[in-house]
């Protein structure tokens, strides 16, 4: 039998086609080939709540569904890119450890500064910005939790942080710049699930490195929960300033029962010396900032996504499963990754003590010299 014509074909697969879908937005996603922007362009592209999904990076990703366009986001031809699109999703940031500083601000501003500018310029309505709770800031003052509304207490000496408090900036002034765009900003927790940061890498320690005096409380945010939160947004089923995690958090002695590592005491002095000693002098990726978030609160209520409905699938005891699961097999000292020969020649825990012994000890030496 021969098959049908094709203007029957179409009008048969348009008449199966959900409703709800033709009527939804069209999203465009940055970022789209690898980490979260994957993951939500798979989500969003077999929706029935998205009628298309714009997906852009410097590479194709793996989405069939999705319609790409291979480009750098500080293109400005970005904006032809965007015509049609009812939301922009802005998830085309780097926040690798590994990255040079100067490199990483570069693109991070100019890129966000861009995609504002161009959506504007496209006629879209809507972005949604991911950034970290992170920019509320690691203070021993932090109430448990911290509303959505909380003032941004953060300072640039964490990694990304500073970028992260730009893009923050660039999101509150791009609807007075350019009226009739509306920005949504999604603020997660530790981020789990494929990710590589200071705070996973934490976890890949023989001991759990903790501050004398100091407070820590661990919320998590699987990447799962964080798409569906961003989902939300796109669909306009909360706006504004959200942020995302597990409900609740785990006190420092939770964490290191449920994780059986032992922790490792320092004064407060030594450790956050330390840290700046190593980093200043290439030996270790994460700068001193770091280590406030493992210190002090910084959990969020997420309390606007709750009153929309959402609500996380993945607990805090479930997310440091994984996370524990993940690191499995990898060695970091001080936030350096060590090879397995590494770690085994100088054993994990006696590095940790060297290193920050070492650091400590060049302090010392250099306030010797100071005083002759």
């Amino acid at each position: 039998m021969s098959s049908p014509d094709p203007q029957v074909r179409a009008a048969r697969n348009h008449s199966t086609t959900p409703a709800s879908a033709l009527r939804g937005p069209v999203v465009a996603i940055t970022g789209a080939a690898s980490g979260i922007g994957a993951l939500l362009t798979e989500r969003l592209a077999v929706s029935e709540e998205v009628k298309q999904v714009i997906a852009i990076d410097e590479r194709r990703g793996e989405c069939a569904g999705a319609q790409w366009h291979i480009l750098d986001v500080r293109d400005p031809v970005i904006a032809d890119k965007l015509r049609g699109a009812d939301v922009v999703v802005h998830l085309a940031l780097d926040l690798d450890l590994e990255t040079d500083p100067a490199a990483r601000t570069a693109y991070n501003v100019r890129g966000t500064q861009t995609v504002l500018t161009a959506a504007a310029a496209a006629g879209v309505h809507r972005v949604v910005v991911c950034t970290s709770a992170m920019v509320y800031g690691a203070l021993p003052d932090n109430e448990l939790p911290l509303s959505e509304d909380a003032e941004l207490r953060a300072t640039a000496e964490a990694t990304g942080v500073g970028d992260l408090l730009e893009v923050e900036r660039l999101a509150r002034r791009a609807p007075r710049a350019h009226p009739g765009l509306n920005v949504t900003v999604v603020r997660p927790a530790v981020l789990v699930g494929g990710t590589d940061t200071a705070l996973t890498r934490y976890f890949e320690s023989p001991r759990l490195l903790v501050v004398a005096g100091s407070r820590p409380a661990w919320q998590f945010c699987h990447v799962e929960d964080l798409c569906s939160a961003l989902e939300y947004a796109v669909l306009e089923k909360a706006d504004g300033e959200l942020a995302v995690g597990c409900d609740g958090w785990l006190e420092q002695e939770e964490v290191e029962e449920l994780t059986g590592i032992r922790r490792m005491e320092l004064p407060s002095a030594v450790a956050l010396g330390a840290a700046a000693r190593l980093h200043r002098i290439g030996l270790t990726p994460s700068p001193a900032g770091d280590l406030a978030y493992t210190m002090y609160p910084w959990v969020v209520s997420g309390s606007r996504l709750h009153d929309a409905g959402w609500r996380p699938r993945w607990t805090n005891e479930e997310v440091l499963a994984e996370l524990l699961e993940e690191v499995s097999g990898r060695h970091t000292v001080a936030g350096r990754r060590l090879g397995r020969k590494d770690a085994t020649a100088a054993g994990a825990a006696g590095a940790t003590v060297a290193l920050l012994g070492a650091a400590a000890v060049v302090r010392r030496a250099r306030k010797a010299r100071r005083r002759v």
